[in-house]
């Protein structure tokens, strides 16, 4: 696969869902489809949450139309999955909301002193597929967890604050609580 482009090459507002998968091989637009880099999208404690024993909920969502790739997303679960672990130990339920559909294309381009002399390129050339992202709209979720200790709240939003940086656009963070029942 080598190396990642940068996000910017992507990020952009308006994008037009690359998404078409067929069994049938000539229906598909898609000939190779990238493997999902997201391993899990439900970590923790579901059958308590299920029982409405989680009242303490953050909900992070999009705060712009934003393109996440799933790299980015998994980066993202693997660090607060281990915080949560570390520091509320089963206590907790975290889910992914948002799923990487689209498959973003490249086109492969030489770089370095005089690539510009040997290769031209094909203007709007159409790429090979070389990952997917998830394309949100504002105030679409990206996370969410939920807790059954208050007191832990302030450490979740701080660790959700660390993770901004790798999510490209302005995230916010929604708090709510769930009575119980």
């Amino acid at each position: 696969m080598g190396t990642l482009r940068k996000a910017a090459s992507y990020s952009k507002k308006i994008v037009v869902p690359f998404t078409r998968i067929s069994k049938k091989k000539n229906k598909a637009y898609i000939k190779t489809v990238p493997p999902q880099k997201i391993v899990k999208f439900t970590m923790g404690n579901e059958q308590l949450y299920e029982k409405g024993r989680f009242p303490f909920q953050l909900t992070v969502i999009s705060d712009g139309d934003v393109q996440i790739r799933h790299n980015a997303l998994e980066a993202c679960r693997q660090y607060l999955h281990k915080e949560l672990e570390k520091n509320v130990n089963g206590q907790y339920f975290f889910r992914v909301l948002c799923y990487p559909h689209h498959i973003q294309r490249e086109n492969k381009m030489l770089t370095g002193a005089g690539a510009d002399r040997m290769q031209k390129g094909m203007s709007l050339s159409f790429g090979k597929s070389m990952g997917k992202a998830a394309i949100l709209k504002k105030n679409s979720g990206i996370f969410f967890i939920a807790l059954q200790n208050r007191k832990k709240v302030d450490l979740i939003r701080h660790l959700i604050r660390q993770v901004k940086a790798k999510m490209p656009g302005k995230i916010r963070i929604l708090y709510g609580e769930k009575k119980r029942q």
